[in-house]
């Protein structure tokens, strides 16, 4: 019989050793990144058990009568380990589907776990939403590099890259987060007029608490920051969580310099470099040039999916 338990702090060595064998978790999941921003979501995240063992967990948070799975992630679906069967996510979401309308929620918006990220087959969960009459409401694009089989640069990169190399610029590991995001901010505020989605106390914090999954990478010259890109790393991706230069760092290539980098450092230990994702309004508009410039370096589409469970109308 399917059990369902509301998480808490008691639970939290139980739920990182979980997301650590699943096969398709992520170190956004551990309990120390997820409550770092505790104090904008109310945090209702489960553990589901079959009997007494623990066969997954979902990253959530409630606002009013509607769960999100989880809203201040970017994806963060039903996390499993491999004896996860499809007959068996049935009947999770058999169960989790009446706990969820017994709780008074009305909507599910889950948030997939993209298949980049599995370690190992995942998607049970797409076949069971499926079947619960859910409906796709956002498709979000993102572009990916499978490193096993990378495709060359285009001629304007390749071209930016030599005009790096030509100035002696090198890429090193920095951990000046500070000097960082005030590229970052001056370059989103310029283009887009948005900031950063951490702020500075936000990214160290985490960077302190994760030093082997969220890293700097930057070029200098004459001790100026001219690029930089804040990298997330789990199993199998390597992403680009944040990439800002200033304006004599895209002059002369340095953001390329630093991809170059990166998708040569990380091939033989990881299966995909992701840029993520170009899209906006809820995927349904597009950064045309955003996703080309990604393309440019051999980047193909990957997909971000959100579904929804009207609790109401299926029950």
């Amino acid at each position: 019989m399917i059990k369902i338990i509301k998480y808490e702090s008691s639970y939290k060595s139980r739920w990182d050793d979980f997301v650590k064998r699943s096969k398709n978790g992520s170190f956004l999941f551990y309990r120390d990144y997820m409550e770092y921003h505790s104090d904008r979501f109310i945090d209702s995240s489960l553990l589901l058990f079959d009997e007494n063992a623990l066969i997954a967990v979902m990253p959530a948070n409630i606002s009013d009568d509607v769960l999100y799975s989880h809203g201040g992630l970017t994806f963060g679906g039903i996390v499993s380990d491999q004896n996860m069967k499809l007959s068996v996510m049935l009947r999770l979401f058999e169960q989790l589907t009446a706990h969820l309308r017994a709780q008074g929620i009305t909507k599910l918006i889950y948030k997939a776990i993209p298949h980049i990220y599995h370690n190992f087959p995942a998607e049970e969960d797409l076949y069971a939403l499926f079947r619960f009459n859910a409906r796709l409401i956002r498709r979000d694009a993102s572009a990916a590099i499978l490193l096993e089989n990378k495709l060359r640069f285009s001629k304007g990169a390749q071209w930016n890259l030599k005009s790096a190399r030509r100035k002696g610029l090198v890429v090193t590991q920095s951990h000046d987060f500070t000097a960082f995001l005030l590229i970052l901010k001056e370059l989103l505020q310029s283009k887009y007029n948005v900031n950063p989605t951490h702020t500075e106390e936000e990214l160290n914090l985490l960077a302190r608490r994760f030093p082997e999954n969220i890293k700097l990478f930057a070029v200098y010259e004459n001790g100026e920051m001219l690029a930089g890109v804040v990298t997330y790393e789990s199993q199998n991706v390597i992403h680009t969580q944040y990439i800002g230069y200033t304006e004599e760092g895209r002059r002369v290539g340095a953001a390329q310099l630093i991809y170059d980098y990166l998708i040569n450092k990380y091939d033989n230990n990881k299966t995909y470099f992701d840029f993520g994702i170009s899209t906006e309004q809820d995927g349904r508009y597009l950064n045309a040039s955003l996703a080309y410039h990604k393309e440019l370096f051999g980047a193909r589409t990957v997909t971000y999916d959100f579904y929804e469970i009207d609790l109401i109308r299926e029950g």
